[in-house]
């Protein structure tokens, strides 16, 4: 069974939707986005089953009381009548907490510099829950006022070091926060003793040369309840937040003529401010998918959804992915009236994961410049290239241990 089939086992049996974007950094950051969106769905999955055969109950899961009390609960609603907001923090934690676990083993990649971001939601019925980690980012496009007009409403905060809360937990662990001389706006989360990793974000897989100096992988998790004024929720990169106001997003969202194009237009967008703002820098990876809310009008079903019996879905993806170091372009989508959309899907950074997937091919154009980055690596002298949890976990268990796949 391929992953994109395990994904569609592992969500649609409960009526839910998992959508993420991941954004690598370091040297290997493209390997640690790519494994995290191949087996985070999943792991999720898993845990949300386990609680739901717990009926809610969640003594007989070990999520561990420090790690629970550093997940800030944004909101005390219940996040669906089956699984309250509580479980749904639980669930996401003990995930990712997972995830990273399965990172610190895996032999055939190198986090110990390298790390990725990632942002994620889950749709069941009129219910959103959301779990960031880094500084990508969730913005909601719903309508408001007399006049009706979209507005933006962001469902996330960005995790950087100079963070209110991130920064105190970096200073307490030892981690250092200062910008460069060339880029004196972004703080970066630096090792005590070394002019390394130089990170931008504050919360991310992988980078276990700073998970002892406040970076951690603990998402924050919020809920929103869909109320009929609420159109589309976009998930995007840092690439493209550093270039367009939520504003910008959700305006250029809500005017798209199909919603099957509607992320490429963010993308083509960020593209041009990212000329403009930053002329001599090399545009970041940019990766959107815009999660619509309500059923499109149509006269026509699908024939694939038809075909099934599927009655019509009151939800359609569109995604779109740009990066500037990109060789290999591959499409994501659904069935025609799920997804239809575009995604370059390259060797450098950020992936995309979504219920469904499918390949078809375009090409994109890199531009020239310097790159402005996530990470100012410059190697530890003590790490030469390989994790020190990683090198400790196989010396205590010997030669033959499982790594973790």
């Amino acid at each position: 069974m391929s992953f994109p089939e395990k994904l569609i086992c592992d969500f649609t049996e409960k009526g839910m939707y998992f959508c993420g974007v991941f954004d690598g950094h370091g040297p290997e950051g493209h390997k640690v986005a790519r494994c995290v969106r191949d087996n985070l769905p999943s792991k999720l999955s898993q845990v949300i089953k386990i609680y739901q055969l717990n009926t809610g109950i969640f003594s007989d899961i070990d999520v561990g009381s420090e790690l629970y009390e550093n997940v800030g609960h944004r909101h005390n609603k219940k996040a669906s009548q089956d699984m309250p907001l509580s479980s749904w923090e639980a669930s996401y934690v003990k995930s990712f907490k997972e995830m990273d676990e399965e990172l610190s083993l895996d032999n055939t990649i190198d986090s110990f510099c390298s790390g990725s971001t990632a942002v994620a939601v889950v749709k069941q019925g009129d219910h959103l829950v959301i779990a960031n980690l880094g500084d990508s980012r969730a913005v909601l496009g719903t309508r408001s006022g007399e006049k009706n007009q979209i507005c933006s409403v962001q469902l996330t905060v960005d995790l950087k070091p100079d963070t209110p809360g991130e920064a105190e937990r970096i200073k307490n662990c030892k981690g250092r926060i200062l910008s460069v001389d060339e880029e004196p706006e972004v703080y970066r989360l630096w090792m005590p003793d070394e002019d390394c990793p130089g990170l931008a974000m504050s919360r991310a897989f992988g980078d276990f040369c700073v998970k002892d100096c406040g970076l951690i992988s603990i998402p924050e998790v919020s809920y929103r309840r869909i109320s009929s004024s609420d159109e589309f929720v976009v998930l995007a990169t840092d690439g493209v937040w550093d270039a367009l106001t939520n504003t910008d997003v959700v305006k250029i969202v809500a005017s798209a003529k199909r919603r099957s194009i509607a992320a490429e237009l963010v993308v083509k967008r960020a593209v041009r401010a990212w000329k403009r703002k930053f002329p001599e820098s090399k545009i970041d990876d940019c990766a959107v998918i815009c999660l619509y809310l309500k059923n499109q009008p149509s006269l026509t079903q699908t024939a694939s959804n038809l075909s099934r019996g599927g009655k019509p879905n009151d939800t359609e993806l569109s995604l779109s992915y740009y990066s500037t170091r990109s060789n290999i372009v591959s499409d994501v989508g659904c069935p025609a009236s799920e997804i239809s959309s575009k995604i370059t899907e390259d060797m450098n950074e950020s992936v995309v994961s979504s219920k469904i997937t499918e390949d078809s091919k375009e090409e994109w154009n890199a531009l020239d410049g310097v790159e402005r980055v996530n990470t100012m690596l410059k190697l530890p002298r003590f790490s030469n290239g390989l994790n020190r949890r990683k090198s400790q976990k196989d010396d205590e268990d010997g030669e033959n241990q499982e790594l973790v796949q």
